[in-house]
């Protein structure tokens, strides 16, 4: 497979400068930063926000939840729009609309208003990953894909840790409005620098946008994140909830039975048969149901359990920042080396054993000790996201790369979604009534959570199995090591 940037017929777009490449992927990443420090800042700030509106704290899932569900109906339709109006043009709106969402967010003076522009800033997010993805896999060749992709995922790492310590900080110092102001200056700075520097790849012929497909898939996608923000909750009953996904799931049907009729559906399905992209999509949504419980368990753990602070808490999560951002350097030797296919099986068993190893984190275990665990736990982590963010494009044809990048997105935050479901689920399970009042009880529970866990991640090992050697060469440039060393 060539290793060119991009088909000249296939986009409108010069070839970006040396300068203008090298700055690319920062721009993409503060994106992605801001997008994902946003979901994680906010909730250190719920109590205040609440009392500040005069609303219930409970009032408050409202606006959390608005933006899962404004993510998941409009990031469907950002690869047509990227198609059809330039990555420039689109990651450029998205960044503006962010911050815009974001300004008036700050300025709410009610719930309602809050809302509102909490799913004006969902469709901003929305945008800003896939597009940033996308530009960056027809900017670069397939061999520089692991370099590029392992420096912007960092900030989907960092973003996480930092959010409830910052938030906390704003909010004993500030004002909680500051959370959202600060999105505000890096957002008008981002966008002069995309407009300066982005290139703006766009299809010649891009096909009629799919409106059905988007209303089955969209209210199908936004319904199911729905079911699973309320999930655990007693706002809906048991039969409420099941209604709910069943209808939901119908309606994902529905869109799968649809998609199946038309030459140019809202998401190509057919990319499903392209071994690597299945492995890497299917696999990364079943390793993050495990690995997306973790921001929940951990603070849950040290504070609840252990009775650490909120700002030690996070500074015992920190080093996971650290080991991410270590690790980078040798991840494309890695795979060099070893393949997806022995990385991928190896390190996603390798992730659940330290899964499990948290379960050993107790009373008396040295601080030395956690920091240490939180490092590997963050280095193998951040392996495993390039890893599976790269591998979706080894194999899928330029033509297809938008809509790849926008099942991977959609299907990355269906996956984080769950992840805390099933951490929530799972911590129900084992964590008996009222043992938050009985620290020993609520860290056997957390201990038993963080095992099942641990053992469903070692599990989704089995997709990875389906790879087979050679798989991803085009990206991780083993074919090239094979040939100077074939008995390698």
């Amino acid at each position: 497979m060539s290793s060119s940037p991009i088909p000249s017929d296939a986009t409108q777009a010069p070839v970006p400068s040396d300068a203008a490449k090298g700055l690319l992927p920062w721009l993409v990443a503060v994106a992605f930063f801001m997008e994902s420090l946003d979901t994680t800042i906010l909730n250190t700030a719920v109590p205040a926000i609440s009392e500040a509106l005069s609303v219930t704290p409970l009032s408050m899932k409202a606006v959390l939840a608005s933006y899962t569900l404004s993510l998941a109906v409009f990031i469907p339709i950002s690869g047509w729009m990227a198609d059809r109006f330039g990555t420039r043009r689109v990651f450029a709106s998205a960044i503006g609309i962010f911050t815009l969402g974001s300004l008036l967010c700050g300025l709410s003076t009610s719930i309602h208003w809050l809302v509102a522009f909490r799913v004006l800033q969902g469709v901003g997010g929305a945008m800003m990953v896939p597009v940033g993805r996308l530009t960056l896999v027809r900017t670069f060749p397939k061999s520089d894909l692991v370099r590029i992709m392992s420096f912007v995922s960092i900030p989907a790492l960092i973003a996480p840790m930092l959010g409830p310590v910052a938030g906390g900080f704003i909010v004993d110092y500030f004002h909680w409005r500051v959370i959202f102001f600060l999105n505000i200056p890096i957002g008008l700075a981002g966008l002069i620098l995309v407009y300066l520097h982005l290139p703006n790849y766009a299809e010649e012929d891009t096909p009629p946008l799919d409106i059905v497909g988007l209303i089955l898939f969209g209210s199908g996608i936004a319904l199911l994140s729905y079911v699973l923000e309320v999930f655990g909750e007693h706002s809906l009953s048991a039969g409420e909830i099941i209604g709910l996904l069943a209808l939901s799931i119908s309606l994902l049907i529905g869109y799968w039975l649809h998609a199946r009729t038309l030459e140019y559906p809202l998401l190509r399905l057919s990319l499903f048969s392209v071994r690597t992209f299945r492995a890497s999509v299917n696999g990364s949504y079943f390793t993050r149901l495990g690995i997306g419980g973790v921001p929940f368990l951990l603070p849950l753990l040290y504070q609840t359990g252990l009775g650490f602070s909120p700002i030690q808490s996070g500074l015992l999560i920190m080093p996971q920042a650290i080991g991410a951002m270590s690790i980078k350097a040798v991840i494309r030797r890695l795979l060099s080396t070893f393949g997806y296919r022995g990385v991928l099986i190896s390190n996603t068993i390798i992730i659940g054993i330290l899964l499990i190893v948290f379960s050993t984190i107790g009373q008396h275990t040295p601080v030395w000790f956690i920091l240490l665990l939180a490092y590997f736990y963050g280095a193998f982590t951040s392996l495993q996201y390039t890893s599976m963010n790269t591998l979706v494009y080894a194999d899928v044809s330029e033509h297809d790369t938008s809509s790849a990048s926008t099942i991977a997105s959609t299907m990355q935050q269906m996956s984080i979604s769950f992840g805390v479901a099933a951490a929530g689920l799972t911590t129900a399970f084992f964590v008996p009534s009222g043992a938050s009042k009985v620290p020993h009880e609520m860290i056997h529970g957390i201990h038993l959570a963080f095992r099942a866990l641990g053992a469903l991640t070692i599990l989704s090992t089995v997709v990875f199995a389906t790879l087979k050697r050679g798989d991803g060469d085009a990206v991780s440039q083993q074919k090239i090591m094979r040939q100077h060393h074939p008995d390698g």
